[in-house]
């Protein structure tokens, strides 16, 4: 395949028009819709590996477009009735074959490099961190495109039928739903008793990411050896079909992909944990004395230092020797459902939570840490609450620095009249106490909020807190 060749497929076929469906669907959905890429640590726009992943699990909706326009792309020869004549030539098969999909592989590697383009502009205007682990991410998904494209072209050259393109859009569809739900999750029981879903093995045969579960988390090396391996085998493939002409040569192309699917699951983790996993050197820490922050979040040591002091500060006015000594971002990634781990020794703060990122800087972040520090809240996680954790926290704030109102968050003037009613006479209560009644109800409120076994609210009271 020379030069010329592929510069007529590019403008006679519509291998243009494969970019143009997967750039403008993509640059729509994530900048139309709303939704969690929009916002937070994880945002699209906000670090390399989030970028990565958000475009990458767009793909749960580009790579059924890519197989379907694959289809129409490999119908070619049969719609303008030339089969046979092309069949008569001199020119190999599989040279033609090469230059359809080389024509197509170019516009949609470029479509998908230009989508990550947009967003890597954005990307180095928000943070100072920069690397290439997220690299292969977004090159295992640009192979995704290809493959997924080269195959759809072998089965509408196979398949020579006007039904063939949408009926294989459709099935490549339904192929990611299932990979994303019942074939791709296995059903778990949590300590607390909650029913969650986690990863399995087989839901990496899909192009897309499933989940992008934080700023620090990126999946891991043999998830992208697996995948590769699955992806050119399905590309083997696609063009196997491309240039093959007898029944017998279409089933024998059908052996890349069966093997392929096999060797990458002997390749792929089957451990959740081994899938996404922490990337250590985005985790490290970045300190100002007993403050730190990931390297990712080098930009907010600045306004954490000071409100962490000082929050570290009162803490120990108030709590003697059993306050935390240290204030770091939280790198853990627990399972979706599970119970947190807290530390007591350890403010760990999490740049998403509410009352986190409505602090701003200041005494208001300050107010936040206290919280954070004797009652980091114990929903599991993924999950949203408004109840006791927060009732809790607004006491033991008010008990520290001697004032009650509400913390910063995104609560409701409701939830704040509620909290209001439930917090503000049991604060009341604990300042009526003699100091060694007050430390004996913050003791056990504590025990209970680190812990998450009993409620810290009912401990304030003077009740059970199990």
């Amino acid at each position: 395949m020379n030069a010329r060749v592929l510069s007529t497929e590019l403008r006679r076929s519509v291998a243009p028009w494969a970019g143009a469906v997967v750039l403008l669907p993509a640059l729509a959905f994530l900048y139309l819709i709303p939704g969690p890429w929009w916002t937070g640590t994880a945002a699209w726009t906000a670090q390399w590996t989030s970028l990565a992943l958000w475009t990458r699990s767009l793909l749960f909706y580009l790579w059924p477009l890519a197989v379907g326009v694959g289809a129409l792309q490999g119908l070619r020869d049969h719609r303008s009735r030339m089969s046979e004549l092309l069949a008569s030539t001199p020119r190999p098969a599989r040279h033609r074959a090469a230059a359809l999909a080389g024509a197509t592989a170019i516009t949609l590697t470029s479509a998908f490099a230009l989508l990550v383009l947009v967003g890597a502009v954005q990307v180095v205007a928000h943070t100072g961190y920069t690397h290439l682990g997220w690299l292969p991410i977004s090159l295992v998904g640009a192979l995704a495109l290809v493959a997924g494209a080269v195959l759809g072209m072998g089965a509408g050259r196979a398949l020579p039928s006007a039904l063939t393109p949408p009926a294989l859009a459709i099935g490549a569809f339904v192929f990611t739903a299932l990979l994303q739900t019942s074939w791709g999750r296995t059903e778990t029981t949590t300590a607390t008793g909650l029913t969650s879903t986690e990863p399995n093995k087989v839901s990496l045969l899909s192009p897309a990411v499933q989940e992008v579960r934080g700023a620090l988390v990126t999946l891991s090396a043999s998830v992208h050896v697996g995948q590769t391996i699955w992806l050119l085998a399905m590309t083997a493939t696609g063009f196997a079909l491309l240039v093959a002409s007898t029944a017998r040569a279409r089933l024998i192309a059908l052996t890349p992909v069966l093997a392929g699917a096999v060797l990458a699951l002997s390749v792929l983790p089957s451990d959740p944990h081994r899938m996404y996993v922490v990337d250590r050197a985005a985790a490290r820490p970045v300190c100002d004395g007993p403050v730190c922050v990931t390297r990712t979040q080098r930009a907010r040591l600045a306004g954490l230092a000071g409100p962490g002091k000082e929050a570290l500060r009162l803490l120990h006015a108030a709590l003697g020797d059993r306050a935390p000594l240290s204030v770091r971002e939280n790198t853990a990634v627990r399972p979706q459902g599970s119970a947190p781990k807290w530390s007591r020794t350890t403010v760990l703060v999490d740049f998403d939570d509410d009352i986190v990122a409505s602090a701003g800087n200041g005494e208001e972040l300050t107010r936040a840490l206290i919280a954070e520090g004797l009652v980091p809240g114990c929903a599991p996680v993924g999950w949203e609450s408004f109840g006791p954790d927060q009732y809790a926290q607004a006491v033991a704030v008010g008990w520290v620095l001697g004032d009650f109102r509400p913390l910063p968050g995104t609560l409701s003037a409701d939830m704040r009249r509620e909290l209001d009613a439930e917090a503000r006479p049991v604060w009341r209560k604990l300042e009526a106490l003699p100091r060694s009644g007050q430390l004996a109800r913050i003791d056990a409120m504590r025990a209970a909020a680190i812990s998450c076994d009993g409620d810290p609210f009912e401990a304030l009271k003077g009740g059970a807190a199990r």
